[in-house]
């Protein structure tokens, strides 16, 4: 398993319980939905080097 980098989110109270509230229709950790948020962003925006496309550029294929 890769390693992850740890680090500390301030964030708001009730951004948190809307975040709480998604990830658990979800079945996934607060931390997990943050990061599965954060990973589909920096897809879609095509800043992920390597192996995945955009979701505009799979909409194109």
């Amino acid at each position: 398993m890769s390693k992850k980098k740890a680090f500390p989110l301030r964030i708001n109270p009730k951004l948190y319980e809307a975040l709480e509230r998604w990830a658990a229709d979800e079945f996934r950790s607060v931390n997990g939905q943050i990061e599965y948020l954060l990973r589909e962003a920096v897809v879609n925006a095509g800043r992920m080097p390597g192996k995945e496309k955009s979701r505009e550029e799979k909409e194109a294929d």
